[in-house]
């Protein structure tokens, strides 16, 4: 059993700063929970927390049944993944991998098992005998997964652990990282600030800010009915167009009018929700693949002008001036719309999100 808790905890650095104020979070056995943020959220704070590399300032951690607030890490029953690999170079793949379980004083054929076991997991079996100087990035971040992998963990923990690999290899190794979730089926806690990470790998991703939880949700959920702008802005890439817009109501069609023009909100949008902010002016949200570029003269369409096209192979990022405000579009590659062409938008207004423009909470979606 190996959920995590956290109890009303706290983490307050000296001079009285407080990274985490007040953390509730529950993580079940076997689940892959994703903790993603910007720089300086409390995200890697809290992992730290869980690996006992810092100290609870208030509260209570559980891992399973047990408090662990004054459990020493190595007795934690937790495997620990860096962004840096932190591999000994003066020795061998096989003597890095092994290196914990001959801490451990365990049977050299119990480790030369297993040494193989995740080398054959991990696709590193050619590489056993080179030093870590003579692999590649992403080989180098294997052998670190396979260093934790030999100890059979209760958790794993990942800090930022594809930060320093190329695109292409980022890639891969997010396959790699979810696969090995589901082969080791044991509890991943993974932090990361890359919100692309975080929306392919896991089962719940937990959104922070100043140490406090934004949202605790699914992938899709998040993306769909984010909680508030500062969630709606973080998830998706490009980010969620927001422009401010005036709701009216006129025979029981409530309307969002910005930019010169104006869409009628979609039925399933909560009547009661929106009634009190008729007439005030509220955050409408967009995502750019929500957004399309039409031929001129078609109805219900905003005038806007393109600033720039950025050509994303099968997609192209429309960047745009619709009066004064900035939208992103995202379409397919074949439109032949250039920087300073005019353009005509229509949005998909079923996929429209509304926030107060005050509390930055979310009214509708």
């Amino acid at each position: 059993m190996a959920s995590i808790t956290f109890k009303h905890v706290k983490k307050i650095y000296p001079g009285n700063v407080t990274v985490v104020p007040d953390l509730n979070l529950e993580i079940q056995d076997k689940e892959f929970v994703i903790l993603v943020g910007p720089s300086g959220c409390g995200k890697s704070t809290t992992l730290r927390m869980i690996a006992g590399l810092e100290d609870v300032s208030e509260g209570e951690l559980y891992i399973g049944d047990r408090v662990v607030n004054d459990v020493a890490p190595k007795d934690r029953d937790i495997a620990m993944v860096f962004q840096n690999y932190a591999l000994y170079p003066h020795m061998t793949v096989y003597k890095n991998i092994a290196f914990g379980l001959n801490l451990k004083k365990m049977p050299k054929d119990e480790i030369d098992r297993r040494v193989h076991e995740a080398a054959q997991a991990l696709d590193l079996e050619p590489f056993l005998n080179r030093k870590p100087k003579a692999l590649s990035g992403g080989q180098r971040q294997r052998v670190a997964l396979g260093r934790a992998m030999v100890r059979n963990p209760a958790v794993f923990l990942l800090d930022e652990p594809l930060s320093n690999l190329d695109a292409k290899l980022r890639t891969a190794m997010r396959a790699e990282i979810s696969r090995l979730h589901k082969r080791l089926q044991t509890t991943f806690v993974y932090v990361t600030h890359d919100q692309t990470e975080a929306m392919t790998m896991g089962d719940r991703i937990v959104v922070m800010k100043g140490g406090i939880i934004q949202q605790n949700d699914t992938p899709q959920n998040l993306y769909d009915a984010p909680c508030n702008l500062f969630v709606a802005g973080f998830i998706g890439s490009p980010q969620m167009n927001f422009v401010d817009a005036v709701i009216t109501e006129k025979n029981g069609t409530y309307r969002a009018e910005f930019c010169g023009s104006g869409v009628d909100l979609p039925e399933h949008m909560d009547k009661k929700a929106l009634a009190p902010y008729v007439g005030k002016t509220v955050v409408l949200g967009v995502r750019p693949e929500d957004v399309d570029a039409v031929p001129a003269g078609q109805p219900h369409h905003l005038d806007a002008q393109i600033e720039i096209a950025e050509l994303m192979g099968a997609e192209i990022n429309l960047h745009l001036d619709c009066q004064g405000a900035k939208l992103v579009a995202r379409i397919e590659s074949g439109y032949k719309g250039r920087e300073g062409d005019p353009a005509a938008l229509v949005l998909n207004t079923k996929k429209l999100h509304l926030f107060d423009k005050e509390t930055e909470q979310a009214i509708a979606h």
